[in-house]
């Protein structure tokens, strides 16, 4: 874990350097918490690079960190230096006269940076039985991000081909298992690199969160707000939990300490609490996000800069230097941070897809900064479209599936006003009163400052117009499929989310400070807004959900295929999620069907066939040159998915075997 720690650390500075290039002012908090992301990026993608020429090694890896710390030498420069010192002075500056006040800042930081450690432990568990998750919905989903980051560790799968379906490209967004795959080169276990990892890219997006928070808003009480509302997330599912209460014999403490289900994800309740249906399963979503909020801070700064820039803007603080703010220097801003978001589609291409339609829609009403766009957009582009030609090309996904009209998202035959009322609660009306408090509250302001002036300062109008992409993605996800799986439509609804987050938290942030009595009012809300994600939370990070994903014999069967066959060797086996040959890092002629459907793969010819080896009829021998398997797994996988005939497979060698598990050599 050491050696993790160390390795993020390295790329991190790197990336808090790149910072400098394209933000003017930040804390130091937040450069390094968007140098992790940064690092890790520019960090995943020379990986890739490197790894499709000369593989995947420690060699290769130490290589990328070198290449990923160069930047680190823009310090050398004055001006850089000079801007570095005065974060650093104001950091320590910070540190100085402790008093309450710092304490519970300290506090909300060490609250986060604690819960996020705790959930994250549960993501994978390695016991002597096997391993186990503690993620009520990552029982599918730590099996696929194992089998990519052993299909680059023991199978050196580069260039990528998907393991769960041999000879197609490996389009879905792998960097995330990729800089796990790299830290384990240096010698880090799975489990402590996915632990790390996540809870470093975790801790960067609430900081990240908070600032985007405080720029739209101008409230840093909206800006602590936000990212609570996000890693509690959950509706009005702790009504169940009441129920359950009070209709059981158990105390408040002993139902706390088992609790029965989830109260955000049921067939009734279908948006979840983020934490634990999407930043512990979707490891890609976790790494784009805060990616996603750098490019949401550039667009925000472009779109409601000013039209003239000035020379130079006066430092805030005391510590900080003057830093240039001239209209090259925006230019340059927005290049370099559209390059830095142009990294997205190996990451997470539905953050990339989100960012587009804001910057489309933004666009119309600020085109007087086309300049400022174009460069943002140029820098995009020059990344994002190589990535996106090479994943699209040689893909075996059909894109015709993605898009389709669908109405009301995953309400089913719910009422949709309904539907949205339970899976949100009092995140809507909150919303309404933040938008109408941003107009109200600007409004007075302008009257304030001019009362003789018709003509009104238009902050108030540039953060609602702000607002209409982030509406328009609610709109669309309530109106079409944007993927084979109609639930997945949540990678871009969180960005709705993402987006409104800002604006429900500055409700609650006027309210807190108006006086005693709302405050309360507002703590109630917190209360009804965040109970049912954190009943989630807990339930995972105590330790009260034990799911087993591979068997202790699936374990050691791995490791045995690990040392007999070739890291290239193609093996069939039943298609499901948790075959031993996923912890192996071979390639599978197919795996979970589940998986490749939600990916638009026509995967039906291959299943079928797949089950007609199995049956060992006339045409499996036939069927297994066609596909050029060389190995067949016989396990409880098998017999317990598909009809097996075993005596079939006898008249092939047997390679390894444990308990139940036999494996054959077919080739």
């Amino acid at each position: 874990m050491i050696s993790t720690f160390l390795i993020i650390l390295l790329i991190t500075a790197g990336g808090t350097a790149l910072t400098y290039l394209y933000e003017k002012e930040d804390s130091l908090m937040v450069r390094l918490a968007a140098g992790n992301v940064i690092g890790s990026a520019v960090f995943g993608t020379l990986v890739f690079l490197l790894a499709c020429a000369f593989g995947l090694s420690a060699g290769t890896a130490l290589v990328a960190i070198l290449l990923t710390l160069a930047p680190a030498a823009l310090l050398a420069k004055k001006d850089y230096r000079r801007r570095f010192k005065a974060n650093l002075n104001k950091a320590r500056g910070r540190l100085d006269g402790a008093n309450l006040r710092k304490l519970l800042k300290f506090g909300y930081y060490v609250f986060i940076f604690l819960v996020l450690w705790f959930f994250f432990e549960r993501a994978m568990l390695e016991t002597k039985d096997g391993i186990f998750t503690g993620g009520s919905q990552n029982l599918g989903d730590l099996p696929f991000h194992l089998g990519a980051i052993f299909s680059f560790t023991e199978g050196n799968n580069f260039p990528p081909e998907n393991p769960s379906f041999a000879f197609a490209k490996f389009t879905y967004p792998f960097l995330a298992d990729l800089v796990t795959a790299s830290l384990m080169k240096f010698g880090a276990g799975v489990r402590d690199a996915m632990l790390v990892q996540n809870v470093f890219l975790g801790f960067s997006l609430v900081v990240l969160l908070e600032r985007f928070t405080g720029r739209l808003t101008g409230s840093r009480v909206a800006g602590k707000i936000a990212p609570l509302l996000l890693l509690f997330s959950g509706g009005l599912g702790f009504a169940g939990f009441l129920r359950d209460y009070w209709s059981g014999t158990q105390s408040l403490s002993e139902i706390l300490w088992k609790l029965p289900r989830d109260y955000t994800i049921s067939d009734k309740f279908r948006w979840g609490n983020s934490l634990v249906v999407l930043f512990l399963t979707q490891r890609s979503l976790l790494f784009g996000m805060p990616l996603a909020l750098i490019g949401l801070s550039k667009i925000w700064e472009i779109y409601a800069g000013d039209d003239e820039p000035t020379d130079h803007e006066p430092p805030k603080h005391k510590h900080e230097t003057a830093a240039p703010k001239t209209f090259s220097g925006e230019i340059t801003a927005a290049l370099v941070a559209g390059l830095l978001t142009g990294l997205l589609p190996l990451i997470h291409v539905h953050s990339l897809a989100a960012l587009f339609v804001v910057c489309a829609v933004l666009f119309f009403f600020r085109y007087d900064r086309w300049k400022q766009w174009l460069a943002f957009g140029a820098g995009v582009a020059a990344v994002a479209v190589p990535e996106l030609v090479w994943s699209l090309t040689g893909s075996a996904s059909n894109l015709g599936k993605f898009i389709e009209p669908f109405f009301g998202w995953d309400a089913g035959k719910q009422n949709f006003i309904v539907f949205w009322a339970k899976n949100i609660g009092l995140f809507a009306p909150l919303l309404i009163l933040g938008l109408f408090l941003i107009y109200y509250t600007g409004k007075k302001n302008d009257e304030a400052a001019d009362k003789q002036s018709e003509i009104r300062n238009p902050k108030s109008e540039i953060l609602l117009v702000f607002y209409l992409p982030f509406a328009f993605l609610f709109l669309i996800c309530n109106t079409f499929k944007l993927a084979p799986w109609e639930w997945d439509n949540i990678k871009v609804l969180i960005y709705w989310f993402v987006g409104s987050l800002p604006f429900a938290a500055f409700a609650l942030a006027w309210l807190w400070e108006k006086n005693a009595a709302l405050k309360a009012v507002v703590a109630v809300c917190l209360v009804v807004l965040t109970f049912s994600g954190a009943l989630d939370v807990w339930r995972t990070a105590t330790g009260q959900i034990n799911y087993q994903v591979f068997s202790r014999d699936a374990v050691k069967m791995a490791e045995l295929i690990k040392q007999k066959t070739p890291p290239k060797a193609l093996f069939l086996n039943a298609p499901t999620y948790n075959s031993a040959v996923v912890l192996a890092g071979r390639r599978s002629l197919m795996r979970y069907s589940g998986h490749l459907s939600s990916y638009g793969i026509d995967y039906e010819p291959r299943e079928t066939e797949v089950k007609r080896i199995y049956e060992g009829t006339a045409l499996a021998e036939r069927l297994l040159q066609k596909n050029n398997v060389d190995y067949v797994i016989v396990s409880p996988e098998e017999t317990a998915n598909i009809e097996v005939r075993e005596e079939f497979f006898d008249k092939y060698p047997v390679v390894a075997e444990v308990g139940e598990y036999r494996l054959f050599k077919v080739k």
